[in-house]
């Protein structure tokens, strides 16, 4: 059936909207996985009433009688995918991160964890970018929930293309994955093919030798803008590694990365308790690398506003990495303030945006 839909353009370029109104993707997660249904007959994919708003669209277009769609029941769609999986089909059901995860999480631990069949949970929209829709819909604990659990594999991929790689690279892993995408799109591009992301192997996104940034998913594209803008002023020269495998986490690859650095900043659209900085402090302290580490996170719910100025508000656009890289790299670890990230920035960051947003009235038109 043709891919159609009343369109809604947002003319305000300084957000974005979630279901990606202003036009559909002629790539995306759905025609990924349709084209791999074309060559693996075991390959289903659900959804929970969410199949434009999580770019899944091409895959019922493509392949109708092998899609479940659920309505807003994420439980119950998680759990059919463990009938699914148990029949012999490797089923791929997208949601947005929120309900996958901490809605859904005794699905995921007791019916394909324990049972350690092969389903594939896609949580798209994860960390603050739901932005407006608040704390309901921010997953902001999903990794430190996730991580845990055995038999779980969890995978955070910086872009469409990583999303394509990993998703390639775990069709016939055994046990389930989680899939941890920023938005349904999966935002700016970082990678040009799929051969520079490997499941398993963090990704060198740039290479440098004073502090090591470690980021995945949403952050990689601005942790990556503040290391190239640091670079050019002649400030520090930054490491940026995309550890888009979280679980198994690869504890050696991120020490001996770690190692040949001053510093680590760990970036993370996630609370910095029990995430992806918890990961990386507990690895260098089982391999005992010595090197002073600094997580840049959340540090409570956030607030509620359109996810471009919700990103710039906690800092965690390129602007905002690259001033805790250079704190960081200015303060020896006993007088770094905590978070580096502090009320001041924020505060003025909103200052910023509210006069801006008195010169000028957004218009919605919809066509």
């Amino acid at each position: 059936m043709p891919l159609e839909r009343r369109t809604t353009v947002l003319t305000d370029p300084s957000s974005y909207d979630h279901e990606g109104r202003a036009g559909y993707p002629t790539r995306s997660i759905g025609s990924i996985l349709a084209d791999l249904a074309d060559e693996d007959p075991r390959i289903m994919a659900g959804s929970a009433d969410l199949t434009w708003s999580t770019f899944l669209a091409d895959f019922p277009a493509r392949h109708p009688d092998r899609f479940i769609q659920a309505g807003i029941a994420e439980r119950n769609l998680l759990g059919i995918a463990a009938g699914l999986a148990s029949c012999g089909a490797v089923p791929y059901m997208s949601t947005f991160s929120a309900f996958a995860s901490m809605q859904s999480l005794d699905v995921i631990r007791n019916d394909h964890a324990y049972t350690n069949l092969p389903v594939r949970t896609i949580g798209t929209h994860t960390g603050i970018s739901m932005g407006y829709f608040g704390s309901s819909h921010h997953a902001i604990e999903d990794i430190g929930a996730l991580r845990s659990i055995p038999n779980l594999t969890v995978v955070s991929p910086a872009d469409l293309v990583a999303t394509e790689a990993l998703i390639r690279g775990t069709v016939d892993l055994p046990g389930p994955v989680y899939f941890r995408l920023g938005r349904g799109a999966s935002g700016p591009d970082v990678y040009e093919t799929t051969s520079e992301v490997v499941f398993g192997e963090p990704t060198v996104v740039r290479r440098g030798s004073d502090i090591l940034v470690v980021a995945s998913g949403i952050t990689v594209h601005a942790a990556r803008d503040a290391a190239d803008a640091l670079r050019a002023d002649g400030r520090l020269d930054v490491t940026v590694v995309d550890l888009h495998t979280i679980r198994p986490f690869p504890a050696q690859a991120v020490a001996d990365l770690a190692a040949q650095h001053d510093a680590v900043v760990v970036v993370e659209d996630h609370v910095v308790d029990g995430g992806l900085g918890t990961s990386v402090l507990t690895a260098l302290a089982d391999l005992d690398v010595g090197v002073p580490a600094y997580r840049h996170g959340l540090h409570d719910f956030a607030i509620f506003g359109p996810p471009t100025h919700l990103y710039r508000y906690y800092g965690l656009d390129a602007e905002g990495i690259a001033t805790v890289v250079e704190r960081v790299s200015d303060r020896a670890p006993r007088d770094r303030t905590i978070p580096l990230w502090e009320e001041a920035d924020r505060s003025r960051v909103l200052a910023e945006q509210q006069a801006a947003d008195a010169l000028r009235k957004p218009e919605i038109t919809f066509a």
